[in-house]
């Protein structure tokens, strides 16, 4: 496939059963490419061996003053510079076309399945692992897939050598066939430690990107508890035993590449020496000794093809296992049957907490522990439970949601967590996303009382009296507070109008009298439509329709906020830790605030 097709309508279903199957997948869907890589790399080393053919034929002709082989050992010599100039320019390009090619199938396959995962990937899988898939194992998977054929080609060439040296001359030519096959397999000895190394080498740079990410996710604690400096000096640390452990490997493949440079050499002066006895002798002519030196030189080259193709294979194989690791994953129990149709209605029942959610209502869960809150929120939209949590599907109607394909489950319930992030660009794309098209932006925007951000980036505006809507959001809406970043988040959730929506703690950023407006908000444009927030904030807590407090992981209550707050004391002492005093008042101006300022 041409790269201007790239990226791919659909990268496939790779076999992740083990990493060695994963690359064969790969190297199976780029067979066009690697088939041609592999011609043009036979033409290129061809043209290179061939080169002294030309030569100890011109020496000859010149020891013979036969002008005729003269004008014939040139016709070699450029006919074999042609072939090599054309087989380096095309086996370059069909390599670079397949070490992309390789590369962009598997990102697809990364994105699409952190797309099906969502944010349950990173519970099941360590977040500096999950970068360095998506970045160094990219790049390694593709470079065994592109140095494959070029292997392939310098291993026939070097068959091809060895047969024409003996035809051509077979007492040198015995020679030559015997040493190849020794100085190509001479490094495998010293491959496995070089892979433990290699695979050390790796294990800690991961590890120091987990360190690393952890901390700058961590940031804002740390400063708040002094705690930088102790967090720098680990990962210090930690990057110095990842230098040391890259020494090591480096020392490993510099002697691998040793060998590979200096038994060639050895076997060379053998050559010259042998030879030079059997042309005194009178057994060989001049130009004969000069083509199979020639020839025992060039060989070199698609010798080091043995050493690049160790290094790949060594580097790729964790790779490609961590990769086909992270694909594995699924959101779905093994067995499901993912063919069920969506519902058009129907309650939302979680059986392993006992939460009911009735249909067309706007019900308010209550939560002790806010960690047990997000588990939840996930488990109610479909997401994969917990690793060593048992799995039990949540069902919409009477269908689970898991056996519902990935694009109607995502439809049928969005969930919205706690820290939505906010992509780049402007307010009218942050608001163009898929929906029912029932909820126009701007019915949005007034029910999440999103009017004082609009009136501050319109202030931000470039333009005076510009469009808010065409007012760019900076990254992850840093240049906006926080309040005003989940007012923007929960706009985007209601434009959707999911059959379902499920809020984790909503308003936590914002003050007590807009979230009041805000619940109002929510409840009138919601009107029918199945709604489920998770908070303990007794403004939202008094619109609801119904509200089921959990504790110890099961619903243990259900009722009218005013009921329970009658009938069940641990409800009570839940709310009444996050009650504020009435008529906080809220910001004074609308404004949009630094991200510094704002943390």
């Amino acid at each position: 496939m041409p790269l201007r097709h790239l990226p791919y309508a659909d990268p496939g279903e790779p076999d992740v059963r083990s990493g060695s199957r994963f690359l064969l997948w790969l190297l199976a869907r780029r067979l066009g490419g690697q088939l041609a890589s592999l011609g043009w790399g036979l033409l290129m080393n061809l043209g290179i061996v061939g080169l002294p053919l030309g030569v100890g034929l011109a020496v000859q002709a010149v020891v013979d003053g036969s002008g005729g082989r003269l004008a014939l050992a040139g016709g070699v010599i450029a006919l074999c510079g042609g072939a090599l100039a054309l087989g380096d320019l095309m086996l370059h390009r069909t390599a670079v076309a397949n070490w992309i090619a390789a590369a962009t199938r598997v990102q697809q396959l990364l994105a699409r399945k952190a797309a099906e995962l969502g944010s349950a990937l990173t519970r099941r899988v360590a977040a500096g692992e999950v970068v360095t898939v998506s970045t160094g194992d990219v790049e390694k998977i593709s470079w065994f897939v592109e140095a494959l054929s070029r292997f392939a080609a310098a291993a026939a060439t070097l068959v091809a050598v060895c047969v024409g040296l003996v035809l051509y001359e077979p007492e040198l030519g015995v020679v030559v066939a015997l040493a190849v096959p020794v100085l190509a397999l001479a490094p495998l000895p010293l491959l496995p430690r070089a892979t433990r190394r290699a695979d050390e080498q790796r294990e800690k740079a991961g590890r120091a990107t987990e360190l690393a990410t952890d901390t700058v996710a961590g940031l804002r604690v740390l400063r708040g508890i002094g705690g930088e400096e102790l967090f720098l000096g680990r990962y210090r640390a930690v990057s110095q035993e990842v230098r040391r452990a890259a020494v090591r490997s480096a020392r490993s493949w510099a002697l691998i590449a040793a060998v590979q440079v200096a038994l060639p050499g050895l076997l060379l002066i053998g050559v010259v020496v042998y030879g030079a006895r059997l042309a005194l002798d009178g057994r060989i002519a001049v130009g004969e000794l000069v083509t199979v030196y020639g020839a025992v030189l060039l060989t070199q080259h698609p010798l080091r093809q043995f050493e690049e193709i160790a290094m790949a294979y060594s580097f790729s194989r964790p790779s490609a296992r961590r990769a086909a690791r992270v694909l594995a994953l699924s959101r779905t129990a093994p067995g499901t049957d993912a063919a069920r149709s969506v519902p058009e209605g129907g309650d939302l029942y979680d059986p392993a907490s006992g939460v009911l959610a009735p249909a067309g209502r706007f019900t308010a869960v209550v939560c002790g522990d806010p960690d047990a809150a997000g588990r939840l929120a996930e488990r109610l939209g479909g997401h994969p439970a917990e690793p060593g949590e048992e799995h039990v599907p949540v069902l919409l109607g009477d269908v689970p949601l898991d056996a519902l394909p990935l694009d109607a489950a995502r439809t049928a319930v969005l969930v919205q967590d706690k820290e939505p992030v906010l992509l780049s660009g402007t307010l009218r794309e942050l608001l163009d996303v898929p929906s029912s098209g029932a909820v126009g932006a701007g019915e949005a925007l007034e029910a999440a009382r999103c009017g004082d951000v609009l009136e501050a980036l319109a202030q931000a505006s470039p333009e005076p009296g510009g469009d808010p809507l065409d007012t760019r959001i900076t990254e992850r809406g840093r240049s906006l507070s926080g309040g005003q970043r989940q007012r923007l988040a929960l706009a985007r959730s209601l434009v959707t109008d999911p059959e379902v929506l499920v809020l984790d703690e909503p308003t936590s950023a914002v003050d007590s009298h807009t979230e009041a407006r805000v619940a109002e908000g929510v409840r009138r444009l919601r009107e029918g439509r199945t709604t489920v927030v998770l908070a303990s904030s007794p403004l939202l807590l008094d619109v609801a329709d119904r509200v089921v407090l959990v504790h110890g992981g099961r619903a243990v209550a259900a009722g009218t906020h005013r009921e329970l707050l009658r009938t069940e004391p641990r409800y009570r002492a839940v709310v009444s830790r996050d009650t504020e005093p009435a008529g906080t008042p809220g910001p004074k101006a609308p404004e949009l605030v630094d991200a510094e300022e704002s943390a």
